[in-house]
């Protein structure tokens, strides 16, 4: 059994090994900027013409009514999106996009905290423990953050990533107190033999593909007694491998909405307590 165990760990690694092509970088970055060209019209929309900011408020009557009770019953929700080109589905060759979007209501908070807590980046490994296993800001300038995430997930397997972000936030003058921040991936190293002496980084995009690009979008709108935070998420991973489906797939299909959804709900979390604190 045990040499089994190492024949079939052998044949996973190899099966798993996956190589982020040009062309599907190039589509990736097409998808990602049409996506973004998207979102900087709304925004620029609720700036100049009053138009709405957030997601939830885009919804028809009934729905949008029946989300906002859930949010402001404590949930966070979650919803699947996908970006298209003049109605047309924007092809990714190799890989998987996920895209995400989701909201949470924190009642008694305000912008300025919201952005106190994401931009504490020294402490996001405190806040969003397991899934952050470590953090730190690299740098500063202005708006313009530079930092490290550890990723840790564990579903079936486990998988440790060290990636590196920059971000940029911005505030919107006008109306509700309102704030936007973007942030891509510059850098992703899947960790092999992570936490033990014999720790290395994967070569960056020569590895098993669960992670290779993470773009998020945070909007904060203070209204109704609170302040909403929303976030729209875009990963890149590889496609599921033939025959590993029942390894593979857990882990692809499931983890961006996981991921969204934690990072929500912890925020709600520090949110509550900085705000508890007053």
């Amino acid at each position: 059994m045990r040499y089994l165990g190492i024949i079939l760990l052998f044949v996973t690694q190899q099966a798993f090994a996956a190589e982020l092509k040009p062309a599907t970088q190039k589509a990736f970055a097409h998808y990602t900027q049409v996506a973004e060209a998207r979102m900087q019209s709304e925004v620029a929309g609720a700036a100049k013409e009053n138009k709405p900011f957030l997601w939830v408020d885009t919804l028809e009557p009934s729905r949008k009514q029946a989300i906002l009770e859930r949010l402001k019953n404590g949930e966070v929700v979650t919803e699947k999106l996908e970006e298209k080109e003049q109605g047309a589905t924007i092809e990714v060759p190799s890989a998987l996009v996920h895209h995400w979007i989701g909201s949470a209501f924190i009642p008694g908070g305000n912008v300025a905290s919201a952005l106190a807590v994401l931009q504490d980046y020294n402490h996001h490994k405190d806040l969003y423990k397991p899934q952050v296993a470590d953090s730190r800001l690299i740098s500063r300038n202005g708006n313009d953050f530079k930092v490290y995430l550890r990723f840790y997930q564990k579903k079936v397997i486990a998988v440790t990533m060290n990636t590196e972000h920059s971000a940029h936030y911005e505030t919107i003058s006008g109306g509700n107190p309102r704030a936007f921040s973007n942030s891509h991936t510059t850098r992703v190293a899947e960790a092999e033999n992570a936490g033990t002496k014999d720790e290395r980084e994967k070569p960056v995009g020569h590895d098993n593909g669960f992670l290779w690009a993470l773009n998020s979008y945070f909007r904060m709108e203070e209204k109704d007694g609170g302040v909403y935070v929303q976030c729209e998420a875009i990963s890149l991973t590889r496609d599921i491998p033939t025959g590993l489906g029942w390894m593979f797939k857990p882990y692809i299909t499931e983890v961006p909405r996981e991921s969204l959804y934690t990072t929500l709900n912890q925020t709600r979390v520090g949110l509550l307590q900085a705000t508890a604190k007053k």
